[in-house]
């Protein structure tokens, strides 16, 4: 939905969305998540200042502002006054959202993540946790703490972040080669384990990190960014014009199953010489002779610190690196990102892994016109992916699918 006012009758779109009510009530919902959208995208302005930003009627504002803050979701600061102001002074509305919550969910292969986000944007309470067996029930266990822990109040949304393909109904998991779970499976076990209290989602592990990295990390400023997953598995997510690029299906970004791999390696969707098979945190582990500990990010920090005294190990990181790299290169080649991010175990390796991509990425782009890609590592670690799943449960508000209580 484009971020335009909808005040007026010049402006109204020829038919409200499908999920938002008809008439003068999905209209209230959409002028909502413009203010809403606009506070949290630009930081508070007054009232004012507000309508100016939303071309909005003041009045309408007012009364908007008004039920935001009766639902707890905004608040009106001290009054400022700028200096040589004339007339009434403004006093700043701010986006606090305290106890207007989102959750975000990851189930991943080894371990699994939370993260309770205000509808502010803040961090209220986040958890990791290894798991050994199936990692669903520990999901499951994982979901009811941090909810009974965390603050209280009303539980907007949830979203699940899977190393998987995500149906564009964003409930159905469509094909998980890791995990073994299909359907609405996840989803369902997350909104009984939540008893209901809310819209329960699914998404790409990649998308949803990528998202976290273009709000709180990394991307933070890039239109158009690319995220590589370091996990079991290895996916990509797409930030372009500073949207998620999903592709027809829901579907973009699976890069861990380009055929750029070794091809004897065998990978987890059953072929061989899949990128994943040679980059992926088991083939890591295999090439540097190690076991695997907890979690993807304990098992890189102890192979990065055996590779500062052993050269083999050493040896099997540049490679490692270069073999990065390669894929880098044929994406970078496709989408011409202005910003890579490494997460996951990549992280823990650092320049022993930063360094040869980057040699790997100079001799394969073809033309000297061609910017090479700013390769960051995440700064967000291993709860990356449940952070952008939580950013996105919260999408519906901003859009005005969901409406904030009070606001109707």
């Amino acid at each position: 939905m484009a971020d335009q006012p909808v005040g007026t009758a010049a402006s109204l779109p020829a038919s409200l969305p499908a999920s938002l009510p008809a008439g003068t009530e999905g209209l209230r919902r959409l002028n909502t998540s413009l203010v809403l959208r606009t506070l949290r995208q630009q930081g508070p302005a007054t009232r004012a200042e507000l309508a100016k930003r939303t071309g909005l009627a003041k009045a309408t504002v007012g009364v908007i502002v008004a039920a935001l803050a009766e639902a707890a979701a905004v608040s009106e600061n001290d009054t400022v006054v700028a200096p040589g102001a004339r007339g009434r002074p403004g006093r700043p509305v701010s986006l606090t959202g305290e106890g207007l919550l989102g959750l975000g969910l990851e189930l991943n292969v080894d371990y699994v993540s939370a993260v309770l986000l205000d509808l502010g944007g803040r961090v209220r309470l986040s958890e990791t946790r290894p798991v050994t067996d199936d990692p669903l029930p520990a999901l499951l266990a994982l979901a009811r703490d941090v909810v009974r822990r965390g603050p209280q109040g009303r539980l907007l949304g949830a979203m699940v972040a899977v190393p998987g393909l995500v149906r564009g109904d964003d409930r159905s998991v469509a094909w998980a080669p890791n995990l073994h779970v299909a359907d609405d499976v996840v989803a369902a076990a997350v909104d009984e384990a939540l008893n209901g209290r809310c819209p329960v989602s699914v998404g790409n592990d990649a998308n949803c990190a990528a998202f976290a990295e273009s709000h709180h990390g990394a991307a933070v400023g890039a239109d158009h960014a690319l995220y590589l997953t370091g996990t079991v598995g290895i996916g990509a997510g797409i930030v372009s014009d500073g949207r998620l690029l999903r592709g027809s299906t829901g579907f973009a970004g699976e890069v861990g199953h380009m055929p750029i791999g070794d091809s004897a390696a065998r990978c987890g969707c059953g072929r061989q010489g899949c990128w994943e098979a040679s980059i992926g945190l088991h083939a890591m582990l295999a090439s540097a002779g190690m076991a695997e500990l907890e979690t993807p990010m304990r098992s890189a920090e102890a192979v990065a610190a055996r590779a500062a005294g052993d050269p083999r190990v050493s040896e099997a990181l540049t490679r490692l690196g270069r073999d990065v790299g390669l894929g880098l290169a044929i994406l970078a080649n496709v989408l011409d990102p202005e910003v890579i991010v490494l997460g996951g175990y990549f992280v823990a390796l650092g320049e022993r892994v930063l360094q040869p991509a980057r040699e790997a990425l100079d001799q394969r782009l073809p033309s000297p016109a061609q910017r090479r890609p700013d390769l960051r590592l995440s700064t967000l670690g291993m709860e990356a992916a449940a952070l952008g799943a939580a950013e996105r449960s919260l999408e519906a508000v901003f859009s005005g699918e969901v409406a904030v209580a009070g606001v109707e």
